[in-house]
């Protein structure tokens, strides 16, 4: 229930230009990306990646290295071969056209050697990258037949199998999220800085697996990820090497996560009959600073309008449980809109909560007291009937007092029907879908 931290900084991915590689990887037939293609995704959700080109010869590659100039490292581009420099794939710090010819010359013959169903057809040649100090770390994406995509982080490098110090997680992540599962590992306390070692750049470690998270949400089509190494060090991260498989999608999209994500598609704008400009969208844990406030300028017969009582202070908790939803069972939209100094604010909500088999949505709406009047409070509701009925739920329905004669008015005009509880000041109100 803590209270997530703001993002380090936004990100906004471009989701086409990442689609695009996958499907055509899908369509040709072939399930591995390339090196280049797997960091071009990374490149795609702002996670940094080192300089990339790919070559067809060891003459190429020569002249590849000297447009990205010395020193280069050189890595075999070959299909059936997961683990590169276990099979003489690698070869790094190489200082001349000449060093980079006769390396990628002798890189064919080994590999030819040792991976003999491995059809090669090329090379990556990269700048070579020298942070001293900086952690390898490994970052990835896994697919659990049951929980469905899982983030894992742990210590990364050509060892990762013997020192099997890593976390997994289930998308999404948050910050608070991202840095448990780093707090969950070994490495962690060297992340953490020692003797002359600075420490390490958490907040952009922690944004990198909130962007690696985004991508198990956003492309289905991805059945493994892996980066190792991603360099961490103060300055920040940086993705050496990638490796990607593909998988035709199979099933409902919709079903194949464990923990719904934040729906971003459902945010919409919306200008009222005061002019001023309104963003309605899904309500998020890190609203929960702007909540507080929005819920103390009710006035007090809003309050009671909508708590059914008088309420003191709202404690952490009661507010956190308001704005930490689970959007496949509730939902609640907010209106935001910009104060008189620029800064955004929470102007109203209006919240359902649906029983597990999706018959009934009970519903709660409020708009700020001093708002009231001008159809933002109706906009919200019709979002939400839309919503309602969209996912399929049977019927709405709610509570209203008997002496908030406003609402009333509201909910005969959406076509409600009500019933007064004996013996209680209370409606009954029931719309079917």
């Amino acid at each position: 229930m803590e209270t997530p931290l703001s993002a380090p900084e936004e990100f906004t991915p471009s989701v086409s230009a990442a689609r695009m590689i996958i499907d055509s990887q899908i369509a040709s037939g072939s399930n591995m990306l390339s090196e280049p293609q797997a960091k071009a995704v990374l490149d795609a959700y702002g996670i940094p990646v080192v300089e990339t080109l790919v070559a067809r010869s060891p003459e190429e590659a020569a002249a590849k290295a000297m447009d990205i100039g010395f020193p280069v490292a050189l890595k075999i581009l070959a299909d059936g071969i997961s683990h590169k420099s276990d099979v003489g794939g690698v070869v790094l710090h190489l200082e001349s056209a000449d060093g980079v010819k006769t390396a990628a010359e002798q890189m064919l013959k080994r590999v030819a050697k040792r991976a003999l169903d491995a059809e090669a057809h090329g090379f990556s040649v990269q700048q070579m990258v020298v942070r001293p100090g900086a952690h390898e770390t490994i970052v990835g994406i896994k697919v659990d037949p049951v929980f469905g995509p899982v983030i894992l982080f742990g210590h990364g490098g050509t060892a990762v199998e013997v020192i099997e110090d890593h976390a997994v997680a289930l998308p999404p992540l948050n910050v608070n999220l991202a840095r448990d599962m780093i707090s969950r590992t070994r490495i962690s306390k060297l992340l953490a800085g020692y003797r002359d070692r600075p420490p390490a750049n958490v907040d952009r470690l922690s944004l990198a697996l909130m962007q690696i998270a985004q991508i198990a949400i956003d492309i289905p089509e991805i059945a493994e990820l892996d980066i190792n190494p991603l360099l961490v060090d103060e300055h920040g991260v940086l993705a050496l090497d990638a490796r990607i498989r593909v998988a035709p999608l199979q099933g409902d999209p919709s079903r194949r996560l464990a923990i719904r994500p934040y729906p971003k598609d459902l945010e919409e704008n919306f200008t009222p009959e005061n002019g001023k400009s309104v963003l309605m969208r899904p309500i998020r844990p890190e609203d929960e600073a702007d909540h507080y406030a929005f819920l103390t300028r009710l006035t007090p017969e809003d309050v009671r309008f909508r708590f059914f009582g008088l309420v003191g202070e709202l404690p952490h908790s009661q507010v956190a449980r308001l704005t930490q939803i689970d959007y496949d069972r509730e939902m609640a939209f907010i209106a935001r809109g910009a104060d008189e100094d620029g800064k955004a604010e929470t102007l109203g909500v209006v919240r359902t909560v649906t029983d597990a088999e999706n018959e009934t949505a009970e519903f709660a709406i409020v708009i700020r007291s001093d708002l009231k009047g001008h159809g933002l409070g109706w906009r919200l509701f019709e979002k939400m009937v839309a919503y309602c009925r969209k996912r399929g739920t049977r019927e709405m329905v709610g509570q209203v007092l008997s002496d908030n004669t406003t609402m009333l008015k509201f909910i005969d005009q959406w076509g409600f029907e009500r019933h007064k509880m004996p013996d209680e000041p209370i409606y009954e109100v029931r719309m079917v879908l």
